[in-house]
């Protein structure tokens, strides 16, 4: 089956999360991504496990791409990537707004050279914004998008950073939908799309409470809670006033609010009388078998290691093996997408930094070895030596 992707060329010029991971998802939708790094190379390399020189974190954003190592500080280097540029049909980046300019690679230069180029950039508060100056990692915009702040105040504690960068995700995922989006107009009007996405905004926009900011009214906590149940804790999800209906009609609860209680006293006394409910059963089997009679959607509070072993991810094959580069496998995400009649999901193992150099210059560019041997000897090409 063809992957849906197959005839695009991606280069990439993000680091850490939030442009590889939608480059990742274009890689395992089918297209040729080309990672370019710095000498430096992407500081994620370092992050995690690491085996046979590549580390966990690395692996899991860069998996199935191909990787060309430019120097841009080298004479030649930033000519070197603007022909790339014209042979791609995306260009991805996080760089803080300003930085591709100063080296000939902004937006209206490649536009120029490339007039159906779709260039998408991710940076925290937009490219051209009053703040688009300012630094921003992921736990900057749980911040000061308000996720920190309202998690605090529903639990009645001091404000902490959640433990995993949503906002370079949900950005990355929103670029992927401009990025298809840019594409299908260019079939019509020949031309490429510069998409602009603001981490502030693509976490705005996908705050489910953020009506209640916009209205001046009081927060009003939904979703789910945890409570205490035999075998340990449970999340049960729904408006609690539904949920005390289902307990009250459906599973024999008995409503212990007095007459004349006032509201407050109301919703004291039936969340009790719902705790009491969920710890009566002599094993969590029951409970559960009580919550499905009810029809009330609940969850197991577990690890992530556990949630691999489940049996919609062992089924779906959640976790998926690449090779290791060292003659065994080692374990990666697997993208969501799963269609009819194409085929999807990671393509290969992680690079090491300028692995492809020559393989990329002569496939896109015809490049003969003597030409890419003069940019290794000028340092325009470097690599690192495979383990």
């Amino acid at each position: 089956m063809e992957a849906p992707l197959s005839a695009l060329r991606v280069l990439d010029l993000s680091r850490v999360l939030a442009g590889p991971f939608a480059a990742r998802m274009l890689a395992d939708l089918g297209a040729d991504v080309v990672k370019i790094e710095s000498p430096e190379g992407d500081i994620t390399r370092g992050w995690g496990a690491i085996r046979n020189g590549l580390s966990g974190y690395f692996t899991q954003q860069n998996a199935g791409k191909r990787t060309v190592c430019i120097d841009l500080e080298v004479a030649g280097g930033g000519e070197l990537l603007r022909r790339l540029a014209q042979r791609a049909d995306v260009l991805i980046e996080n760089f803080r707004p300003g930085v591709l300019d100063r080296h000939g690679l902004g937006w209206e230069r490649l536009h120029a050279l490339n007039p159906r180029l779709v260039m998408l950039s991710i940076s925290g508060f937009g490219a051209r914004s009053p703040e688009a100056h300012r630094p921003a990692y992921a736990s900057v915009l749980h911040a000061e998008a308000g996720i920190v702040a309202r998690q605090a105040e529903f639990d009645a504690t001091r404000p902490s950073d959640p433990v995993l960068s949503i906002a370079d995700t949900n950005a990355g995922l929103h670029g992927l939908a401009g990025v298809l989006a840019a594409l299908l107009l260019r079939e019509r009007t020949e031309l490429g799309q510069h998409v602009d996405i603001a981490m502030l905004e693509a976490m705005l926009v996908t705050d489910d409470y953020a009506h209640f900011a916009l209205d001046e009214t009081p927060l009003i906590r939904g979703g789910g809670e945890i409570w205490d149940a035999p075998g340990g804790p449970i999340m049960i999800t729904g408006d609690f006033r539904y949920i005390w209906r289902v307990l009250t009609t459906k599973l024999g609860v008995v409503d212990p609010t007095p007459p004349g209680a006032t509201l407050a006293e109301k919703i004291r006394s039936r969340r009790k009388a719902a705790a009491d409910f969920y710890r009566s059963f002599s094993d969590r089997a029951k409970l559960i078998e009580a919550l499905n009679a009810g029809g009330l959607a609940w969850g197991d509070v577990r690890s992530t290691e556990v949630a691999f072993a489940s049996p919609t991810a062992r089924a779906r094959g959640t976790a998926a093996t690449v090779d290791d580069r060292g003659g065994g496998t080692r374990r990666v995400v697997e993208s969501p997408y799963r269609f009819s009649d194409a085929r999807s999901g990671v393509r290969g193992c992680a690079a090491y930094r300028g692995e492809h150099n020559r393989e990329v210059l002569a496939e896109w560019l015809a490049s003969s070895p003597d030409e890419i041997t003069k940019l290794e000897t000028a340092g325009v090409l470097l690599a690192e030596k495979k383990m």
